[in-house]
């Protein structure tokens, strides 16, 4: 536990702590997943060299310093907070930079505004699954318009009532897990909580085959409706009815090395105490106009630093937001040095593939010149 860090108590799993003067490497997990969701990473990275930080994300696992309820106030949970809370680990650990910063899922949007906002602590970003669209714009060129520039923003309203008019009639994954009772939904499904984590794992890796993912060509309801159940949802199913009819056989269960029953297990432990509440605040975040505005602070400004996006080729996710991998990589990210789409795994690389997953950071890292901090350490050596 490492306590004080931006109001919070943080949870960390680390390796290669034991000598000083290591460089640091920060992982950052998404949704719904923990620190954890790095353990087959974590060692790749500390045999290389690195002090290897995973904390448990505000709203998870066994950080505490959050209010575990769904009338909480969004702002703690913002990107803007939550950059803070790694800006702050990374300085209660007594380093001023990081040698490589990795995030995954909802963690990706939280790394890239790291490096867009402190580029001279991140000095390089790996995104993982969700590509990163560049921060929201300011209204350009509009003093001589005769319209207000304050129209409201309806295009996640437009998108829900064309997805409700599709047959049958659909819902964005995004909307169901901003409802209030998505949490308790998720947390006591009918099927028990350890069959539903195992079932939404498994429906979203490679081991499921009909994750076939493609670009689609434009964010219309149309094109959404290729997406799986799972990311398009049936109007009025809960997640946990979504994905019970692609529940792992006895024998897939088995075969699954990546994901086994005792280390399920501990997802099952932590989310049946937490539940998901903490985790689903972010997908309020990204929705509320106030929050939104927030983040315009940062309009027009592009990542600057070393960056790489990663997923698994079976993943949707690269795909989910039509055209933000190409603005990411021409306009967003100055210096992305590639798209790696790795074989046999889906959503989980740091847990269905890690050892290509380390080598694809590892020879990023090399080529950025991450590792080389030993002047930027902090107090103890660090």
């Amino acid at each position: 536990m490492i306590h004080g860090v931006n109001g919070l108590d943080v949870h960390i799993l680390e390796a290669g702590y034991e000598s000083l003067g290591r460089p640091l490497a920060l992982l950052l997990h998404g949704f719904p997943d923990l620190a954890y969701g790095w353990r087959h990473l974590i060692p790749i990275l500390a045999d290389a060299g690195y002090h290897v930080v995973a904390p448990d994300q505000r709203g998870f696992g066994r950080t505490t310093g959050w209010v575990n309820d769904y009338d909480a106030r969004l702002e703690p949970f913002s990107l803007l907070n939550m950059t803070r809370d790694a800006l702050g680990l990374v300085s209660a650990l007594g380093y001023r930079r990081t040698a490589m910063l990795v995030g995954h899922d909802t963690g990706s949007p939280v790394a890239a505004y790291c490096a867009l906002a402190r580029p001279d602590v991140f000095p390089s970003v790996a995104l993982m699954s969700a590509p990163f669209p560049g921060p929201p714009a300011l209204p350009f060129d509009t003093a001589q318009s005769e319209t207000s520039s304050a129209q409201p923003n309806t295009g996640n309203q437009d998108l829900a009532a064309a997805l409700a008019a599709l047959d049958p009639p659909r819902q964005y994954y995004q909307q169901y897990f901003s409802t209030r009772e998505a949490n308790d939904e998720m947390r006591r499904p009918p099927q028990g909580l350890h069959t539903f984590l195992r079932t939404y794992f498994h429906v979203k890796s490679a081991d499921w085959p009909g994750n076939k993912p493609h670009p689609l060509k434009a964010r219309s309801a149309k094109e959404l409706e290729q997406l799986p159940t799972y990311y398009v949802m049936d109007l009025g199913k809960t997640m946990p009815q979504t994905v019970a009819p692609f529940q792992p056989s006895a024998a897939e269960v088995l075969a699954s090395k990546w994901l086994t029953e005792p280390e399920l297990e501990v997802y099952t432990a932590e989310y049946g105490r937490t539940g998901f509440q903490g985790g689903l605040m972010a997908y309020r975040v990204f929705s509320d106009p106030d929050l939104t505005a927030e983040l315009r602070l940062f309009s027009g400004k592009t990542i600057d630093v070393p960056s790489l996006f990663i997923n698994g080729k079976s993943d949707w996710g690269t795909y989910q937001t039509p055209g933000a991998v190409d603005l990411m990589k021409t306009k967003v990210a100055t210096r992305m040095r590639d798209i790696e789409l790795i074989d046999g795994a889906g959503h989980w690389p740091q847990q269905e593939q890690p050892v290509r997953l380390g080598t694809l950071l590892l020879a990023f890292i090399k080529e950025a010149g991450g590792a080389d901090h030993s002047s930027d350490f902090g107090p103890g050596g660090r």
